[in-house]
């Protein structure tokens, strides 16, 4: 069995896109101001947390976040953990989105077993590389990890490792994040009273 107990799923701060109003997929855009305080205040939240392995995506957003996170040091950089590319939804709002498709925008809303973003990258091979991604992870000798990710990308991981779909208001914000821990076998949504002595604070995601 992997040695791998715990994952902290952290999404990047906003960027000089507006990564809180427009989808940025593949798209690399860089950290705003307002993201690297984001990521300040995720350093103070992070500071009594020890982690074997910080990992990012290529994806400036990303790295730059987990740089900021990790200090000296290293950031592994994992291709398979880049964002989903949204098409011709790359760099549009919401309202952009659904002025444009309405009828694609209300199936990706309702999450429409068979929805395709426009001309992006079809959902099935975004999973199996994420899936490749989290093979890694288990395969690390990394305990405890910290994913400094995208908000599609965290999804995946963790819906990966439960077995089963996030709920749609699990996020997580920018500058937030979710845990994953494994009880044995099974991995949960959060802390479990399992975890190491360092990581028995109250319960939180």
């Amino acid at each position: 069995m992997s040695d791998l107990r715990r994952i902290v799923l952290l999404r990047h701060g906003n960027t000089v896109g507006n990564s809180h109003e427009r989808f940025h997929g593949s798209a690399d855009v860089a950290l705003s101001a307002e993201g690297r305080a984001q990521m300040h205040d995720a350093g103070r939240a992070l500071a009594r947390e020890v982690f074997e392995l910080v990992v990012a995506s290529p994806l400036r957003r990303s790295w730059e976040s987990a740089a900021l996170l990790a200090g000296s040091h290293p950031v592994r950089l994992m291709p398979e953990f880049s964002e989903i590319y949204f098409g011709r939804w790359e760099g549009l709002t919401a309202e952009e989105i659904r002025a444009q498709d309405p009828v694609l925008y209300q199936a990706w809303q309702e999450r429409a077993p068979d929805f395709e973003f426009p001309g992006g990258e079809p959902r099935a091979a975004f999973r199996d590389r994420v899936t490749k991604g989290v093979a890694e992870l288990k395969a690390s000798g990394a305990q405890n990890v910290l994913a400094v990710l995208h908000k599609g990308v965290i999804r995946a991981v963790a819906e990966e490792l439960l077995g089963e779909p996030l709920a749609k208001e699990a996020g997580p914000e920018l500058g937030e994040s979710i845990s994953v821990t494994r009880d044995g076998a099974t991995w949960f949504l959060g802390r479990r009273g399992s975890n190491p002595p360092a990581l028995q604070d109250d319960a939180a995601a």
